[in-house]
């Protein structure tokens, strides 16, 4: 919100024209009354209402938040905004500060994720207020997110395949499922029956809607008769079963199966940049493959490192005949 340059004693959001006072919210003018007093106790009784403490603005603030995101999205969302309120339940949202943003920041800095989520979510809380005219300041403004690493690590075929000779007949299908696919695991829990095309599966990202179509081959027409092999052949909803698999157990199936197999360092989203990684060493797309709409969004999937090859220069050869 860009500072006023008239009426600066006037409350945010409050403008004096034709002679009344006015407060605009969302475009709308609401008449607050022509006599300076009447239309300040006016707005004073408007705002008591949007005025109480950063627990119930973020509470309020949520739902605009949480619109139209995946459900993994909301659930992490959601439990951030918990913290939140915790951490500034002794705060009315005006006597936050850059400063105490900071500090939030420090006190995270170690676990970079959740930081960066934090203040993201924090972020978004108080543009809320700011619309609503509650605040006259972002103090999230000019507070930098923690620069995380890029993850580095590659999954070895022989590394891939001891994985998986320790999972269940569940979690095989479902780990060959993510490096047949390249789809974040969410994506793959909850392919449905109707997503299984002639031309191949398809599938509609949670975390960003991009539509993929991956064209069979044989190997992908494998592991999908062996997915539905596993409840019969008996047609449900979707391709795991009659309803999806729950995420956390087929986590807790992964991390102990990765733990028989002496690789305790690969997690499930490593097969998503396996899956990129292969797919470019055999001829194909990896930025289609994945959904992504940016090229360096892929290169942060692949593992394959590209080494530049260059010439150096020889000895020249002496002049011996001078004049």
């Amino acid at each position: 919100m860009r500072p006023r340059k008239n009426d600066r004693h006037l409350p945010s959001c409050v403008y004096q024209k034709h002679g009344a006072f006015w407060l605009v919210k969302h475009g709308k003018w609401i008449r607050l009354g022509a006599d300076f007093s009447e239309a300040m106790e006016e707005y004073a009784r408007r705002m008591k209402q949007k005025m109480g403490g950063m627990a119930q603005l973020i509470e309020d603030a949520l739902p605009s938040i949480l619109k139209d995101k995946a459900p993994s999205t909301v659930k992490k969302y959601r439990t951030t905004a918990r913290f939140l309120q915790e951490a500034f339940a002794d705060f009315a949202p005006h006597q936050v500060k850059q400063s105490d943003v900071a500090a939030l920041r420090r006190h995270l800095i170690g676990q970079a994720t959740i930081c960066n989520r934090t203040l993201s979510v924090l972020r978004m809380v108080f543009d809320v207020a700011l619309e609503d005219c509650i605040v006259d300041f972002n103090p999230c403004t000019g507070i930098k997110t923690v620069k995380q690493p890029k993850r580095e690590r590659r999954v070895e075929p022989w590394e891939f395949d001891a994985i998986k000779a320790q999972a269940g007949p569940l979690l095989a299908v479902v780990i060959d499922l993510c490096y047949l696919t390249g789809q974040r695991i969410g994506d793959v829990l909850k392919i449905a029956r109707a997503d299984l095309r002639d031309e191949g599966v398809y599938v509609v990202q949670q975390k960003t809607k991009a539509r993929v179509l991956i064209r069979w081959n044989p190997d992908l027409r494998a592991a999908v008769e062996r997915a539905k092999a596993l409840h019969k052949n008996v047609a449900g909803m979707y391709l795991l079963g009659t309803k999806p698999p729950v995420y956390n157990t087929i986590w807790q199936q992964y991390k102990k199966a990765r733990e028989a197999a002496g690789i305790p360092d690969v997690v499930l989203h490593d097969l998503r940049a396996m899956s990129g990684t292969e797919a470019e060493a055999q001829g194909a797309d990896p930025q289609k493959l994945l959904g992504h709409t940016d090229r360096k969004m892929t290169e942060r999937y692949l593992r394959d490192k590209k080494i530049t090859q260059a010439e150096g220069p020889s000895f020249r050869q002496s002049k011996t005949n001078r004049g």
